[in-house]
C-alpha cells in the first residue's frame, strides 16, 4: 500500500523523504478529536503495517497546540446520552487508536506544542519518542470531566515512562504538566524551540527512517512486549530478534560498508 495515495478527511497527511506527518487541523479550537476523525486515525495507523513509503511518522497539530482532547461539542455532549453498549463501543475505539500506533512497524515522534491534554496527551504517551516546548501543557484530565484516569492505557503506560508516583498523581488530579517539568521527569525525550520544533522532529525521524527500520520495528516490538515478561523470557526473547535481525541483508550491508570504511546505506529489508 502507498501511504500517500491517502486522502483523509479528518485530518492533514502528506509524506515526504519516507516520512508521514499526521497534522489534526482543527487550529481554532485547539485541535479536539471527533468520533470521525479517532476512528480514521485508528484505521490509518493501522494501514501503515502494509505502507511501503513509510518508514517513520510525525504526529502533531496546526497552529501553536497539539490536541485538546475529544471535542466538548461533538463526543463529550453525545456520550451522556449513549446507551451502556455505545459507551463500551466508543471506548473500545479510541484504545484501539492507540493499540494501532503502538503496533505499527514505525517509529511515531509526536512533535508537542501548546495544548496536549485528554486523548491528545494518550496519543503522545502511546508514541514512541515526544518533542515538546517550554510552553507546552500536558494534562491526563480525565478527573476533570468526572471520568477515571485510566483511558486509552493511561494506568499501564504512564507509569512506564515517568515512574508510578507521577503517573499517579497526574492521573488523580488531572493538572497539566508544563514542559520544562515534563522533560525532567521523562515524558519529553527533549525540548525544541517551538519556531523549529516540527523540523527537528522531521531531520529525526528522516534519520530513524533512513537506519535500519526493519530492525527499529523489532525493536519496538519488542519495547512493547518485553513489559509483561520475566527477565529471562525477555533476554531469551530477543536472542531470537536478534537472530533474525542478523539475516537481514542491512546487517551484511553494514558489515560490508564497516570492512570497506564507508558509511551503509540501509534499505529497510
Amino acid at each position: 500500500m502507498i501511504l500517500s495515495t491517502l486522502k483523509p478527511k479528518h485530518f492533514l497527511l502528506s509524506v515526504d523523504d519516507r516520512v508521514a506527518t499526521f497534522t489534526l487541523n482543527r487550529p481554532e479550537r485547539k485541535n479536539p478529536l471527533t468520533f470521525e476523525s479517532y476512528a480514521e486515525l485508528r484505521d490509518t495507523f493501522r494501514s501503515l503495517s502494509s505502507c511501503e513509503d513509510v518508514r517513520a511518522v510525525v504526529f502533531t497539530g496546526a497552529g501553536e497546540n497539539f490536541c485538546s482532547g475529544g471535542d466538548v461539542h461533538e463526543i463529550i455532549g453525545p456520550l451522556v446520552k449513549m446507551t451502556p453498549s455505545e459507551l463500551l463501543q466508543f471506548t473500545t475505539m479510541t484504545g484501539d487508536l492507540i493499540k494501532a500506533i503502538r503496533a505499527c512497524p514505525q517509529v511515531v515522534i509526536s512533535a508537542i506544542d501548546g495544548i496536549c491534554a485528554g486523548a491528545g496527551a494518550a496519543i503522545a504517551m502511546a508514541s514512541d519518542l515526544r518533542f515538546g516546548t517550554a510552553r507546552s501543557k500536558v494534562a491526563f484530565l480525565f478527573v476533570k470531566v468526572g471520568l477515571a484516569g485510566c483511558d486509552m492505557g493511561a494506568c499501564s503506560i504512564l507509569p512506564r515512562i515517568i515512574g508510578h508516583g507521577r503517573a499517579a498523581e497526574l492521573l488523580y488530579t488531572g493538572r497539566s504538566m508544563p514542559g520544562e517539568e515534563a522533560e525532567r521527569v521523562g515524558f519529553f525525550n527533549r525540548i525544541i524551540d517551538p519556531n523549529e520544533l516540527l523540523s527537528d522532529a522531521l531531520e529525526f525521524a528522516r534519520a530513524i527512517a533512513y537506519g535500519p527500520t526493519k530492525a527499529h520495528a523489532m525493536t519496538k516490538d519488542m519495547l512493547n512486549h518485553e513489559w509483561t515478561m520475566p527477565v529471562d523470557e525477555a533476554v531469551t526473547a530477543e536472542a531470537i530478534a536478534q537472530a533474525q535481525c542478523m539475516q537481514t541483508q542491512d546487517f551484511r550491508r553494514a558489515y560490508e560498508a564497516f570492512a570497506a570504511k564507508s558509511k551503509p546505506v540501509f534499505e529497510g529489508n
